[in-house]
């Protein structure tokens, strides 16, 4: 494996909480347009390994290596990554285009009609007067996925993405990553139901005993 064919590095990281050690000397990489099904016990570090690769948290041992392209020296977190973990977060009392609005106010790289675009896509109102602290918990998870969508990422980090969704917003979202993986975008995301995991990774990350074990997923094609 070369760097080139890289996105993602973990090199021997180890992370410890309150002296519970969820990493130990974990080495892993994750490749350019592939998708990334994590797993692991509750409790097991699953959105903790995410924040680790997205620059939230600083590992206790260890590096972790971003593709220049998405982390030139100048930056301290990854750019044109899409990102949600430990669900949505918003400012409740504005409506679910001002949030996003806000947002995209930080690199200034979308408008109105791409914010607009993202609440279609994934199935909220455009153009709604209503205040997102109304919102059912699958509309936040909505707002938190038009959120990690809008900007065009590259890569996608996702903590429990179809989680608060109904069906037909699970149909929604699985299509939309379905075409992520068709523009050949890079995946990683964790879920609690095994069927979404065996619909789209290409590989099984599965916490384990303070490590991460890969395996290919035999059983996507099935799935599809």
């Amino acid at each position: 494996m070369t760097q080139a064919e890289a996105v993602i590095e973990l090199r021997n990281v180890g992370k410890a909480y309150k002296g519970n050690v969820l990493f130990n000397d974990v080495t892993i990489t994750l490749e350019r347009g592939k998708t990334y099904g994590l797993v692991g016990a509750n409790g097991s570090g699953k959105s903790v390994l995410m924040k680790i690769i997205c620059g939230f948290v600083i590992p206790d041992s260890g590096e972790v290596w971003i593709d220049p392209e998405f982390l030139p020296a100048n930056r301290t977190f990854p750019d044109r990554f899409g990102v949600t973990i430990d669900g949505p977060a918003y400012l409740g009392g504005e409506t679910a285009e001002k949030n996003l609005l806000t947002l995209a106010k930080i690199q200034n790289r979308i408008g109105k009609a791409e914010v607009r675009s993202a609440l279609e896509q994934i199935g909220l109102p455009v153009g709604s007067p209503k205040k997102v602290r109304t919102f059912s918990l699958g509309m936040k998870q909505k707002l938190s996925l038009a959120q990690a969508f809008m900007e065009d990422p590259q890569v996608l980090i996702l903590d429990e993405p179809f989680n608060g969704l109904d069906a037909s917003s699970s149909a929604i979202l699985l299509q939309l990553l379905r075409d992520f993986q068709a523009a050949g975008k890079t995946i990683l995301f964790t879920s609690h139901n095994k069927d979404d995991i065996a619909a789209l990774a290409d590989v099984i990350l599965e916490i384990d005993g303070q490590q991460i074990l890969p395996r290919e997923n035999d059983q996507r094609l099935i799935a599809q």
